[in-house]
């Protein structure tokens, strides 16, 4: 059977959302004659006065940034989401739409312009994490906040406006489709097992060990079975939590050293500072019970090959479903066998 999805084509299933992915190993044998970029390795300065997010810039509003030393949250001054927009309903035949509101914040994890969080050191990182929880536990007690989605987007080519280290939070009115097709999938085996459905996978990916890529006291990272994206990973703490809300001080530093870790080995894989979305997927706030839910940290980054081949999601993944070349296996082994130590901080000797 190992044999099998080692050498063969074959369908994963994602069992957080139902979905399938097609995984073609022997495909990483063909030859690549696509386009390739120059990386981009130039070094970014601490303080950029031009940089409306660094501490005491003036944003594009107008608004002066406070001088601030570690974590700076504020409301999006270009916001996809606003408190005051319409709750009304759109229905003409077959067309419908409504309304959505919701707060966008931005979350700056350093007035330093030039680090991410793979550079920084793990007590900062959990100032980040501190921040995370007072952020979902504020937002989602708004009646109008049903869910509340933390997320990074790290480089250019995953849309980044501005390289300053920065996430996002949105607050909205309604359940988005990912989350609620996960609720779905969690619930249903919560009621069949009285067990979380992430909890028995990492007791089985822990069981089997070839997709663990790094793990402290806490938390377990693990290139999931389904995975899309080359070098796509999971943080799934140990312990059955529902929301980030519910995590101890011990729990949150372990977070955050799993966070520098993961970063630190994507960054260490090319050499570059890596790409990628990640995103806190955690119970919604719609007052609802929500025990099924077991919350859970994903990095999708885009690089396949080196820091400039990306992984595209075009022809049959458009019209199909997604389909991938390197086994999440594969991945695995790549990621666990990197240095713990970031690449620029090496000493030039050893």
């Amino acid at each position: 059977m190992a044999s099998f999805i080692e050498e063969s084509s074959h369908y994963r299933k994602n069992i957080l959302t139902g979905e399938w992915i097609l995984v073609s190993p022997h495909r990483t044998k063909r030859p690549w004659q696509g386009k390739t970029e120059d990386p981009d390795l130039s070094e970014r300065p601490a303080y950029d006065p031009n940089c409306y997010l660094c501490a005491g810039n003036t944003r594009a509003n107008g608004e002066t940034n406070p001088d601030y030393e570690d974590v700076f949250v504020f409301t999006n001054d270009f916001a996809a989401l606003t408190s005051d927009s319409s709750q009304d309903e759109y229905e003409e035949g077959l067309l419908y739409a409504v309304g959505e509101t919701g707060i966008c914040r931005v979350i700056c994890f350093s007035p330093n312009h030039s680090l991410t969080l793979a550079q920084m050191e793990d007590e900062a990182i959990k100032k980040v994490v501190d921040t995370w929880q007072v952020q979902y536990k504020e937002l989602g007690s708004h009646a109008r906040v049903d869910h509340v989605q933390i997320f990074e987007n790290k480089g250019d080519v995953m849309g980044c406006s501005n390289p300053h280290p920065h996430g996002q939070i949105w607050a909205q009115s309604s359940v988005p489709v990912e989350v609620q097709k996960k609720s779905f999938n969690q619930k249903k085996y919560f009621d069949k097992h009285k067990k979380s459905l992430l909890k028995t996978y990492l007791e089985e990916e822990l069981g089997h060990g070839k997709r663990i890529v790094l793990e402290n006291e806490d938390f377990v990272v693990v290139v999931p079975f389904w995975a899309v994206w080359p070098y796509e990973t999971m943080i799934i703490p140990r312990r059955h939590v529902t929301n980030i809300s519910e995590m101890t001080e011990g729990e949150k530093l372990n977070f955050a050293r799993a966070i520098q870790g993961i970063t630190i080995a994507y960054d260490n894989l090319f050499e570059c500072s890596f790409p990628y979305s990640s995103g806190i997927h955690q119970a919604p706030t719609d007052k609802n019970n929500y025990d099924f839910w077991h919350m859970h940290m994903s990095f999708y980054p885009p690089l396949l090959r080196s820091a400039t081949v990306k992984k595209f999601m075009v022809g049959y993944e458009m019209f199909a479903n997604p389909q991938r070349d390197i086994t999440a296996e594969q991945a695995a082994e790549k990621l666990r066998s990197l240095p713990a130590t970031h690449y620029k901080n090496r000493n030039p000797e050893w």
